[in-house]
Order: C-alpha cells, then sequence, then structure tokens
C-alpha cells in the first residue's frame, strides 16, 4: 500500500497549524478516579493540534479521546497513545536486566509479545521501548531497563525486543515500538543519570550504538533521544547523530521523538538561549515529534514565518507520522484498539500468568551455594522467612510497571506457602526497614531464625531504588540490613540469601559469610512462585550475569571486555608495584559477567577447533564436549569469546561472540558446535573503517568470562 502518496495528499490539506500539531505529543494523567487529561490538552486535540497522546489506556478513555481527533477535528486525523511498556503491561514479568540474565531469547520475545497485546487491548499503539543502552556503572539506576554492559549481547537482545513487540498475530494489529535513548545514555559520567557523556567517536561506534543499529535493522518503528549530551552536543540538538548517522548512514525511516522536555533541556545544557531557539535546534538536528516541552506548539510557525525554519522540514517530519498511522491502519479504523472485550479476555490471563512464572525461575541467577544448601531439603518442618522483602508485593513489581498492579503479585511468602507441603511452618519477621537505620526487630528475627530448621533472608533494594533518577553512590544493602543478615548468621543455621534488586549489588561481607545466595531481581507479579520454585528444586536456576558484580564501587566502571594497558597485574607476582593495580583491593570483581551457578554441574572438555590458520571466505568452526556430572538435570549457557592479539588499536581482552544454552539430564553429554566468520572479528580502526586484520587469535569456550578452555589461531 502507498502510504506516502496517502500521507502526501493530507499533507496538502493541512494548515502550517495542524503541521505542528502532528509534532506534538503531551501527558495525559492518573487520579484516584482513573485516567483524566488536562482540559488544555483536550482543547488542542478539539483543535486539531496535537499528534499524539501518552499515559492514557484502558479501552474506554482513549476512545474518548480518540473520538474528539477523529469526529471534532477539521481533518480527523486519529492520535497515537503512547506508554512506556518496559517489562509487561499488565502482567508484569522481571526487569530487563533479569530477563538478560537468563539468555533466553525466545522467553525474551515472547514476553514482549505477551506485553504488546495487553498494552494494545487496553488501546495502546506505541511503546517507548525497548531501552538498549549499554552500562557499565551500577550506580546508574536505569541499568534495570537494559541489557547489561555487553554489546554484542545487547545487540541480540534489543533485536528479539523489537521483533516481539512488533509481531503481527492473526487480524490483530501491530503496535510501534521505540528504541531509547539514542545515544549512550547508559555512560552518563559518575553513573549520574541524565549526566554528561563523553567518549571517542570509536568507542561510540564500538560499545554504545550497535544495539540501536540493530533495533533498526529489526525494523524499529520510532526512536527516542537521550537527556545526555555527547561530546558537548546535546542529543536531542545532535544534527550528526540524529541526520547524519541515523538517517543518511543508517537510512531509518521512521520518526523520531524527544524524551520528556529534552528540547526545553537544550536550553539548560547552554546550548539555547530560550525554547524557540531550542525548537528550531532540535528540528534541524532531526527530532520530528516534540515531547512535553510546548516548543514546536508555541515556536515553529512563527520561525516559519520569520524564515528561521523551513516548512519542508516541517511537512518532512509530519509525513513520518502520518505514514506511522497509516502504517498501523488507525486512518481505516480509528477505535482498532478499543475493543472492550479484546480488553477483557487479554489482561493478566492464566497463561500469561504461567508464563511469567516461569520467566522469573529462568532469570534467578545464583551465586554460591556451598554444602547444597539449596533446594530447600525435602525433610525440613519450619522455614524462618527474615527481611523486608519477605512480604512485599509493592516491591515484587520494580520499576516502570505500567498498569501492574501491586496487589495481583505473588510475594514470597506466598510463593513458599504455594511450594512447600502444608507440614512445614513457615513463619515471617520483617527483622528491619528496607533503607532505614531503625531497628525494628532484629531480635525477634534472631529468635526466629534460632528456632527454624531453615532460614531463607529476603534482602536487597526498595523496587523505588532503581530506574531513572534513581542512581545510586553506594550500591551495597541498604539500611540495617547487612547487621540483621549477619546476626542471623551467627545463629549456625542452613541459610539462603534471596536477593532482590535491579542492578548489581557490592556484598563482599555477605558473600563471604552466607552459604548460598540467589540473585532474584524484581520478578513482577509471579515473583514469589518463581523464586520458590527454584528454591525448591522445582526449576533448577541457569541464569547467568550479565553486567558484572563489583566486589567495590572504587573499582566502578568494572566489566569484563576491559583492556590489557601497558602494565597489567601479573597474577603471579600480586605484589608487584608499578603495575595497574589497586593497593587496597583485587581488581578482580565479586561476580564476573557471564558467572552464574546451577544445582548440577558441568564437565567441558578441550575446544576441538577446524583448522589453526584460517583465510578470507573461510569459517572458524570450533566445539567442545559437555557433560552433566551432577545429581540434577539442568541447562547450561555455553559461552564463547575471542581476542585479537595484535591490532591497529588496542583491543579488548575478551569479547563475547556466541553463546547456546542447552539442556542435559545428569549423566547426559552433548556435543556443542560455534561458527564464526572472520567478518565476526573486525573493528574500528585508526583511520576508522571497520575491517578485521590477519594475525593471532584467541578463542574461548566456557561456563562464564572467567571460567573458559582456550585454542589459538592464526588468520592470514
Amino acid at each position: 500500500m502507498d502510504f506516502e502518496s496517502k500521507a502526501d495528499s493530507l499533507l496538502k490539506l493541512m494548515t502550517l497549524e495542524e503541521k505542528v500539531g502532528q509534532m506534538c505529543l503531551y501527558t495525559s494523567d492518573w487520579d484516584v478516579t482513573g485516567p483524566s487529561i488536562n482540559r488544555g490538552y483536550e482543547e488542542l486535540i478539539r483543535a486539531g493540534r496535537v499528534g499524539a497522546i501518552f499515559n492514557a489506556y484502558t479501552t474506554e478513555y482513549v476512545r474518548s479521546l480518540q473520538k474528539i481527533a477523529v469526529e471534532e477535528t477539521r481533518l480527523g486525523i486519529p492520535l497515537l497513545f503512547g506508554y512506556d511498556v518496559i517489562h509487561g503491561h499488565r502482567t508484569i514479568f522481571p526487569i530487563p536486566l533479569g530477563q538478560s540474565a537468563s539468555w533466553d531469547t525466545a522467553s525474551i520475545r515472547k514476553s514482549e509479545q505477551i506485553a504488546a497485546a495487553e498494552a494494545m487491548s487496553q488501546g495502546i499503539n506505541w511503546v517507548f521501548t525497548p531501552m538498549v543502552d549499554i552500562a557499565r556503572d551500577p550506580r546508574w539506576g536505569r541499568v534495570s531497563e537494559g541489557s547489561g554492559e555487553d554489546t554484542w549481547l545487547g545487540s541480540i537482545i534489543s533485536a528479539t525486543r523489537v521483533k516481539g513487540l512488533q509481531h503481527r498475530e492473526h487480524d490483530y494489529p501491530s503496535l510501534l515500538a521505540c528504541v531509547k535513548h539514542f545515544a549512550a545514555y547508559g555512560a552518563a559520567q559518575a553513573g549520574r543519570d541524565y549526566h554528561t557523556v563523553d567518549m571517542s567517536e570509536r568507542s561510540l561506534r564500538e560499545w554504545y550504538l550497535p544495539p540501536y543499529k540493530s533495533a533498526i535493522d529489526a525494523g524499529v518503528a520510532t526512536l527516542m533521544t537521550s537527556f545526555n549530551e555527547i561530546s558537548g552536543v546535546p542529543s536531542t540538538a545532535n544534527q550528526w547523530l540524529l541526520t547524519d548517522l541515523l538517517r543518511n548512514e543508517w537510512k531509518f525511516k521512521g520518526f523520531v521523538v524527544s524524551d520528556y522536555t529534552a528540547i526545553e533541556e537544550i536550553i539548560k545544557h547552554g546550548v539555547a538561549k530560550d525554547l524557540a531557539e531550542a525548537g528550531r535546534l532540535a528540528l534541524k538536528a532531526g527530532v520530528d515529534m516534540d515531547m512535553q516541552d510546548e516548543a514546536y506548539q508555541h515556536h515553529l510557525a512563527g520561525l516559519v514565518q520569520k524564515g528561521d525554519v523551513n516548512e519542508a522540514d516541517i511537512d518532512r517530519s509530519v509525513k513520518r507520522i502520518l505514514i506511522a498511522k497509516y502504517k498501523l491502519g488507525l486512518f481505516d479504523d480509528p477505535y482498532l484498539y478499543c475493543n472492550p472485550e479484546r480488553e477483557r479476555a487479554t489482561l493478566l490471563t492464566a497463561e500469561h500468568r504461567s508464563f511469567a512464572r516461569k520467566f522469573v525461575s529462568q532469570s534467578c541467577v545464583l551465586l554460591k551455594n556451598e554444602n547444597q544448601t539449596l533446594p530447600l531439603p525435602a525433610s525440613i518442618k519450619s522455614v524462618a522467612l527474615i527481611g523486608p522483602l519477605g512480604d512485599s508485593k509493592v516491591d515484587m513489581l520494580g520499576n516502570w510497571s505500567a498498569a501492574g498492579r501491586a496487589e495481583e503479585c505473588v510475594t514470597l511468602l506466598e510463593g513458599l506457602g504455594n511450594n512447600l507441603p502444608e507440614s512445614t511452618s513457615i513463619k515471617y519477621v520483617k527483622g528491619c526497614e528496607i533503607d532505614s537505620e531503625k531497628n525494628d526487630n532484629i531480635d525477634d528475627a534472631v529468635r526466629l531464625a534460632a528456632s527454624s530448621d531453615y532460614v531463607i533472608l529476603a534482602l536487597g533494594e526498595g523496587g523505588y531504588m532503581s530506574g531513572e533518577a534513581s542512581s545510586r553512590s553506594e550500591i551495597g544493602l541498604p539500611g540495617l540490613q547487612e547487621e540483621l543478615a549477619l546476626a542471623v548468621l551467627k545463629t549456625g543455621k542452613p541459610v539462603a540469601v534471596v536477593l532482590f534488586n535491579g542492578r548489581p549489588l557490592s556484598i563482599p561481607k555477605l558473600d563471604s559469610l552466607a552459604p548460598a545466595i540467589l540473585v532474584t531481581w524484581f520478578g513482577g507479579t509471579e515473583a514469589g512462585n518463581g523464586i520458590a520454585d527454584v528454591l525448591t528444586g522445582k526449576y533448577n536456576p541457569s541464569g547467568k550475569l550479565t553486567m558484572t558484580f563489583p566486589l567495590s564501587v572504587g573499582q566502578i566502571p568494572v566489566f569484563y571486555n576491559e583492556k590489557s594497558t601497558g602494565r597489567p597485574i601479573d597474577p603471579s607476582q600480586p605484589d608487584e608495584k608499578y603495575k595497574s593495580k589497586y593497593l587496597d583491593i583485587p581488581n578482580a570483581p565479586l561476580y564476573p559477567f557471564g558467572y552464574g551457578l546451577s544445582y548440577t554441574t558441568f564437565e567441558y572438555s578441550p575446544i576441538a577447533i577446524n583448522d589453526t590458520v584460517f583465510r578470507e571466505g573461510e569459517v572458524i568452526i570450533a566445539s567442545v564436549d559437555i557433560k552433566n556430572t551432577g545429581k540434577h538435570d539442568g541447562e547450561e549457557i555455553v559461552q564463547l569469546y575471542v581476542r585479537d592479539l595484535i591490532g591497529d588499536v588496542t583491543r579488548p581482552l575478551k569479547e563475547l561472540k556466541g553463546f547456546q544454552k542447552i539442556m542435559l539430564t545428569k549423566g547426559q553429554a552433548t556435543k556443542v558446535t560455534f561458527t564464526l566468520t572472520l567478518d565476526e572479528l573486525a573493528y574500528y580502526h585508526q583511520d576508522m573503517h571497520y575491517g578485521w586484520d590477519p594475525g593471532e587469535f584467541e578463542l574461548f569456550i566456557g561456563t562464564s568470562s572467567d571460567d573458559t578452555r582456550k585454542v589459538t589461531f592464526t588468520v592470514r
């Protein structure tokens, strides 16, 4: 269908004010009685001067606003309805960082299909996701929304999310996904939200840009700018970023929206004197739609009349927005997303909850399990659940929980009750608050632990402590939780720590004393059931970290694919002074990228490789035999890394280039084979050309980034 011609025909009928209106995005509100709209925004819709509304959902409410747009305006152009659907809509799944720890692209894609179906059933046709920012600093709260520190894995997950969200099934419409935040928002200095980003073009292209490009190649419909500056230019005013790179080099055809008030913030960055100038710079850079600033609404028409803005640039942006609306089918049926029966039949179904429960289990990462503390022994008669996260429904949701409802969440206390035999006594004591210094009932917790067969400590962050505007300078256990844990551990009872967290935590003291630690992130609606499935052994944990857990905040940023430096530390001579190291702690993190235990064990054979010398056009085939040598059936995530030993520029010590998730019954063995092309060895050279070099390489296969087998090969 020729959507471009349709958009061109409509553009010819529009006044300048109506065109500008299509470029304006305003928020809806929520109060105790439900969704509501600012009266001024409602009048703008009625005047044909709004293109989209966000934070509006439910079929009845969306229909009421859409009715104004299509039945009470001169041209009847339908609205887009956007919303932050970050890890589920009504059925809430684990936070994205937790999802990435599953290394399960099929489950990630299915979660996005469910989220899209639920969102669409409530009138939403545009979602502000996926967030694909690579992040190496866990102090930044928004690491919870991304896929961790690795560019290669992040790019795979980015495309997976887009395909899941924009998936068409039967006759149901698709929706618009929005990749964000363009670009390099996750590299904010000091881990402080909204802060400055400054890096070389090589680092930008090699480490931070690929996940956005992956989303665009997967067909993402829209893109959102970031709040930060890069090399002195705010992203929302960056013509090189939004036009030269995005449009001309990458050939992106969708439309670009600013983040919330990002255009106005150009003034505060210090490169525009007022809102009119900020709007002009944003439009010139390539921003098609203004989110909430009113810069376009109040100033674009006047800028055209003064000759400071070319109307053709406005036409270009409006055309992109109109094409998106045509593609959604909104001009054929503006109420396509407003079917109350579909809404009732789609939200929080038993099928969705069942999948969510399994996805929680898949996302859990077992960091430590001394003396087979987990799974819980079948013989236990009494369990003490202790800690502020043990029975908190609201914290199960995590941040950006969309239409999720705390009252519909399953807590860990409830999950244990649903999993353990009725004969097992389960008692709960909070012990302390999440982030308060007030000693509420640590003594009661210790008494309960001492009188029980087994203790589960539910510790971590509150759901509100990660996400946007939630940077932390210290990322240990907040409040008195460590004091609580140490007191309980002194009882000598078997203890399993269950961590709820939106970021990697620095927990060296807890790690040194607790026999078992299970990272569960924030699991969403079915958190308690999914975690309990892991604790009781109904599900054998298989998750692996996609972001490094630091030993100390002093190591940050710490990540697996670091470079050697000219004075690398020699592990055999740790006391040698003039090396790249700390005087007081090791360089190594607490837990590295790719790490995660199972209730079973896996044995890796040496690597077999098809040759030791490769030439252009040939492929590298490497394989290992893996055997389940433990007492449980289990999944293993087999990881492949490479290292370019001599480059035109310095190269990382390791780079992830592949993984496979396999299931082995106890005693079973299988061969896992990886195939690499020489193009996968490419990088940006001094002159910024992208390609591979001849020379020596190392290839690693193993269970984590620091536990691998190695072979060498040469490229001629």
